[in-house]
């Protein structure tokens, strides 16, 4: 049974991730719907959306740390009581993305061409990746910006606003792309042009929106040198964490190459579906940043303990629940990908694996949020660097193992490698930290007296 204390905490869990899942959830929606639009276009076009897609998505999930580090920094002045130094630190922290988004935008526009023969597709292909690229180029100065205002707001206990500007952003895409697809005629690269607008736009609504709160709260607008500097040393940590858990992934689908062709297409479908069932998680790690950053900034250790703990009670309970789900529907889920009977006789066996070490997966996304929240993200980086000098030759071995194996179970095999064996080790890794005080900077509370 629930204690009050129980009820209001999980209140507040619940206030942040509810909106938090929605904002997740738009993206991947949108991605859904431009498949959709670029697939009555023919096979060519929906290769050339799949690699152009991988390649943005690799840009804005290693500039992930100006959401992070924003969301961390700001919710700690916050609860320290100085609201608008917590809007100071969201403005330079959306300036720095700014200035990375317009450099980003001109190195993806000049040296798209390069990036894309790297991959090696087939010259149909090749010539409409590198045209939406161009296309999507200037939208970087929007994405990041978002990421930065997301971040900031979250600092501010506000979630519900990310995902309004998130659901307009999705809506208006939809009309924008299929301009730029049929309309103006421009196929693929039309997909990129629409996607920057809006992009763009949402950026542009971030500012609005904190440029008010700034004004509310007296705070100039202008950067300040030192708060893009504190911006930058507090998100480089987190950028390295970042790549790590990239090179990991990466490696994990090299390996599933050397598995053979069944093995790969498999390995696409549990990654995808494995995406989707994080996105809970993901909301629930978001709520723990914000928290937590909250909590220590007014310098109450009981309140970050009370949350670490309910955070960690509801990742739980949502693996639990998704990995039922997911266990019972890997009979069934490959057919929704695909007609090769091969690929859909090997799928379940990941996807039951992946459902069983689903709590793990929780256990790290929360603590991840957690010592996100408490600045702790020179901690994640080694640890993250650790765990890829660990996972690399494990992995390695465990794909020498499964090779001579069926396609199921070799598949079943390389997502244990993955879901279990690196998992476990971040798990270590996270578990360590907690259990002492240094991760929340505050004073330990004092032993009862005898």
């Amino acid at each position: 049974m629930r204690s009050p204390s129980d009820h209001a905490r999980d209140r507040e869990i619940a206030a942040l991730a509810w909106p938090a899942l929605g904002s997740l959830l738009a993206e991947p929606i949108l991605l859904l719907v431009d498949s959709a639009m670029i697939g009555h276009l023919g096979a060519a076009p929906l290769a050339a959306l799949a690699l152009a897609s991988t390649i943005l998505s690799t840009i804005v999930g290693l500039a992930i740390f100006l959401a992070y580090a924003t969301t961390s920094a700001t919710s700690r002045l916050l609860g320290a009581g100085d609201r608008a130094g917590a809007l100071r630190h969201g403005i330079d922290g959306m300036w720095l993305a700014a200035c990375l988004g317009a450099v980003l935008g001109v190195v993806l526009f000049l040296g798209s061409p390069t990036l894309v023969s790297w991959f090696n597709p087939a010259p149909a292909v090749a010539t409409q990746v590198v045209g939406y690229l161009r296309y999507s180029a200037p939208g970087l100065l929007g994405m990041l910006v978002v990421l930065a205002g997301t971040g900031a707001l979250r600092g501010l206990l506000d979630t519900r606003t990310p995902l309004v500007i998130a659901t307009a952003g999705a809506v208006l895409n939809i009309p924008l792309n299929a301009l730029g697809i049929y309309g103006l005629g421009l196929g693929v690269p039309g997909a990129g042009l629409g996607t920057a607008i809006t992009q763009l736009l949402m950026g542009a609504g971030y500012c609005l929106i904190v440029a008010r709160a700034a004004r509310a709260a007296g705070v100039a607008l202008t950067p300040h040198g030192s708060g893009l500097r504190s911006s930058l040393a507090g998100g480089s940590p987190l950028f390295i964490r970042t790549a790590a858990l990239r090179a990991c992934l990466l490696a994990t689908t090299y390996a599933a190459t050397y598995l053979g062709t069944t093995a790969l297409a498999g390995y696409q479908i549990v990654g995808a579906v494995l995406s989707f069932v994080a996105f809970g998680l993901d909301a629930l790690a978001i709520a723990a940043q914000a928290l937590i950053g909250h909590a220590i900034g007014r310098g109450d250790l009981a309140a970050v303990r009370h949350t670490v703990s309910r955070c960690l009670v509801w990742g739980l309970r949502a693996s639990i629940g998704l990995g039922l789900v997911l266990l019972a529907l890997s009979p069934w889920l490959a057919h929704l990908f695909t007609p090769d009977a091969a690929v859909r006789a090997a799928t379940p066996w990941a996807l039951a694996a992946t459902a069983l070490l689903l709590p793990l997966g929780a256990y790290v996304w929360v603590l991840d949020g957690v010592l996100i929240g408490a600045a702790d993200g020179k901690y994640l980086a080694t640890s993250s660097l650790v765990v890829v000098l660990l996972y690399l030759p494990g992995l390695a071995g465990l794909t020498l193992l499964a090779r001579p194996l069926p396609p199921g179970p070799s598949l079943a095999v390389l997502w244990l490698a993955l879901v279990g064996f690196n998992t476990a080790e971040r798990a270590v890794a996270s578990w360590v930290r907690v259990r002492g005080d240094k991760w929340h900077g505050l004073p330990a509370a004092p032993a009862p007296r005898g």
